[in-house]
C-alpha cells in the first residue's frame, strides 16, 4: 500500500474541519440579546389574545415566542414565560375568565423575566476632587 502524501490529507482533513466548526454553537456572548421592544410586542400580542380570543391574535403571539426559545442569551426564566406564551396563546370557543387569567399572566412573566441583564461598565478609579486623596481619618493631609 502506497503512503498518503500530505497534500492529499490537508485536501481531506481541510472540509471535515470546516464541517465540524459549522456544527459548533456560537459564543453566548457574541450574540446579540434581543432588543426590549421585541419582548415588549410579544407582551401586547398575548394580552391581545386573551382579550379578543382570535385566531390571528393567538397565532401572532405563538409566532413572536417561539423562535426565542432556542436564543443563546436568555435566562432560563425567561424561556419558561415564553413556553408559557407559546402554550396558552390558543382560541377557546368562550372567553372566560379561567382562559384568561393564565394567558395574562404569561405575558407579565414575559415582561418581568425577559428584561436584558444589567452589566455594569468597568469602573474606572475615580479622583477625589480637590485634591491628593484621604487618610483612614478622613482628614486631608
Amino acid at each position: 500500500m502506497a503512503p498518503l502524501r500530505t497534500g492529499s490529507l490537508r485536501r481531506l482533513a481541510l472540509p471535515a474541519g470546516l464541517a465540524l466548526l459549522a456544527t459548533l454553537p456560537l459564543r453566548a456572548d457574541e450574540v446579540p440579546y434581543p432588543p426590549a421592544s421585541t419582548f415588549r410586542t410579544i407582551q401586547l400580542e398575548t394580552l391581545a389574545c386573551g382579550r379578543e380570543n382570535t385566531a390571528p391574535s393567538c397565532s401572532k403571539a405563538r409566532s413572536l415566542a417561539d423562535p426565542l426559545l432556542d436564543h443563546a442569551r436568555l435566562s432560563t426564566a425567561c424561556k419558561d414565560a415564553l413556553w408559557s406564551v407559546r402554550q396558552k396563546s390558543v382560541t377557546a370557543p368562550t372567553n372566560s375568565l379561567e382562559r384568561r387569567d393564565p394567558i395574562d399572566k404569561a405575558s407579565r412573566d414575559v415582561a418581568a423575566y425577559c428584561r436584558q441583564p444589567f452589566v455594569p461598565q468597568a469602573s474606572q478609579p475615580t479622583e477625589i476632587p480637590g485634591g491628593k486623596g484621604f487618610n483612614l481619618r478622613g482628614v486631608t493631609p
